[in-house]
Parts: C-alpha cells; sequence; structure tokens
C-alpha cells in the first residue's frame, strides 16, 4: 500500500471519529459506557465475522498459518482488552473532569507514543518527529481547553486512559507486520464487546434505555467502530505508529468543525489557533516522510 493512501486513510478515521462526538453525546445521556461500548463493539463485530474466516488461506501470505494463528491468539485478545480499558477509563474520568480536559489529555497519546517506542522499543524518532508531536499536543490543548487546564482527580483517570490508547496505537502497528486487517479488527471488536457487557451485567446497568437510543448504536457500531476503527488498522499497516497518532489527532479539529456548523457551538481564536497547530504537525509529519524517502533514495544510489 501507498504511504499517501495509508495517511488518506487515517484522516478518514479522525473524520468519522470527530464527527461522532454528537451521536456519543445523545447516547451518554441515556446509556452508560459499558453497556453503549459493548453493544457498539459486538455489533461490529458481529457485521465483519461473516468477511472474516478464510483469510488466512489467501494467496501471498508472508506468513504460514499455524503462525498467523498463533500471533492471532496474542495480540487480538490484547487489542481487545486495551480498547475495553482505555475507554473505560475514559468515561470514568469524565465524571469529575471536563470535555475540554478529557480531550486534552486523551490527545496526550500523540507525544505518548513515540516516548514509548523509543523506551520499550529502541526507535530513536527524529527531531521532526518529535516536533510535529510536541506541536500537536499544543494545538489539542489550546482547541479543547482554550489554554485553560485546571486539573482534578479525573484528570489521571484520563492520563492512564491516554497510556491504553497509545499502547493499542503501538500494538496495531505490530500486528499488521503479521495479521490480516479484517480478521485482527473482527477479532478485537467481539473481544472489547464482550468484556464490556460484563462490566455491564457485573454492575447491575439498566438496559431499558436502549429503546430510546437504539439508533445511536447503529450509527457509532457501524460508522465510527466497525469503518473507523477498521480504517485505522488497514492505515497503520503502512504508517507508522508515531506518525499515525498525529493525523489521528485530527479527530479533534474534526469534532472542534462539526460542532461549529451543526450544533451552533463556538469557537474562539485561541481554539482557532489550536487547529492551525495541529495542521502544522500533520505537515511536519509529511515533512518526515518526504526526507525519509529521499534518504533512502540516496542510500540506494550509493550501494
Amino acid at each position: 500500500m501507498k504511504r499517501w493512501r495509508a495517511d488518506i486513510a487515517l484522516l478518514m478515521v479522525a473524520l468519522i471519529w470527530g464527527s461522532a462526538f454528537a451521536v456519543q453525546r445523545v447516547a451518554g445521556r441515556y446509556l452508560d459506557p459499558f453497556t453503549f461500548n459493548g453493544l457498539r463493539f459486538l455489533l461490529a463485530g458481529s457485521l465483519m465475522l461473516p468477511f472474516s474466516g478464510c483469510l488466512d488461506l489467501r494467496r501471498g501470505s508472508r506468513k504460514p498459518t499455524h503462525e498467523i494463528h498463533h500471533r492471532s491468539r496474542f495480540y487480538i485478545p490484547l487489542a481487545g482488552m486495551l480498547l475495553f480499558a482505555a475507554g473505560g477509563l475514559q468515561q470514568a474520568g469524565l465524571e469529575t473532569t471536563t470535555a475540554g480536559n478529557a480531550g486534552f489529555i486523551t490527545s496526550l497519546y500523540v507525544i505518548i507514543v513515540p516516548l514509548l517506542l523509543a523506551l520499550f522499543w529502541r526507535e530513536h524518532l527524529p527531531w521532526i518527529a518529535w516536533a510535529a508531536a510536541g506541536i500537536a499536543v499544543l494545538g489539542s490543548l489550546l482547541l479543547s481547553t482554550g489554554g485553560a487546564l485546571r486539573l482534578v482527580w479525573g484528570d489521571f483517570l484520563e492520563l492512564a486512559g491516554a497510556v491504553m490508547w497509545a499502547c493499542h496505537v503501538i500494538l496495531v502497528g505490530r500486528a499488521m507486520l503479521h495479521l490480516d486487517v479484517i480478521r485482527f479488527s473482527t477479532g478485537q471488536y467481539l473481544v472489547a464487546g464482550v468484556l464490556n457487557i460484563i462490566a455491564s451485567l457485573l454492575t447491575g446497568q439498566e438496559w431499558s434505555p436502549v429503546r430510546e437510543v437504539w439508533w445511536t448504536v447503529i450509527y457509532i457500531g457501524v460508522l465510527s467502530t466497525a469503518i473507523g476503527y477498521t480504517l485505522q488498522v488497514y492505515g497503520q499497516k503502512t504508517a507508522p505508529a508515531a506518525d499515525a497518532a498525529i493525523l489521528l489527532s485530527m479527530e479533534a479539529v474534526f469534532a472542534a468543525l462539526t460542532g461549529y456548523f451543526f450544533l451552533s457551538e463556538t469557537l474562539t481564536l485561541v481554539q482557532v489557533l489550536g487547529c492551525v497547530l495541529i495542521l502544522v504537525a500533520i505537515v511536519l509529519a509529511q515533512l518526515r516522510v518526504v526526507i525519509t524517502n529521499k534518504e533512502k533514495a540516496v542510500i540506494k544510489e550509493n550501494i
């Protein structure tokens, strides 16, 4: 897959996730996080299950079937658990913090991803990658909070959730070196869905409100989950995890623009500046790709 296709896929993910915030806010008025997440992940996994059965046997697979299955038993459950943990921590934090704080702190996975890659996988990124990540975080701060950040206890839960999101982005990048997109996506949805439903039943959540907002489950389950997360996995077959995190930070920009155009929400000059900084970060990330490709071309010529 060409890199530009991967980047477009990831930007589409950011657009889908950002525009879905309004629908998720509606669902949040009626359903608890466990029930809502459980239903949407199970719906997404069920829709994709018929298409995931024989993909291990495709021609040209680089890995033997038994090795693919072995890796699936590791990557898929772990990805589902990370989705479950990240979503749960994010929603728990929202009980005591503001949506602006939650949006900014969650966006810290943009800088956590390269940090984890450097600490645990010894992947030393060039300065331009760190600069792009830092600018994206600053842009998210201005966009989500207007520059005013007051920390409360829920923010530490949001930070823990951001670490989980970062781990998920890294895991997806690793898994795509070995597994099929559809099989991996379907598996992680089903694992996350089952874990959320179990949590919903154990905590005695009320299911009757589902009748009121069933359409939000379908909308988010199909568009934001089945299509959105699968496009993320597809994009990360080519795009490195650090670059993918920066591209996905456009979610905040699309969420703000959707609120502005369709929900009559306001955007201050500080927030507009935040949008601009995130766009600058993406341009820097793409510049890094161009520089890297040129360096590879020079090395090839000298061989």
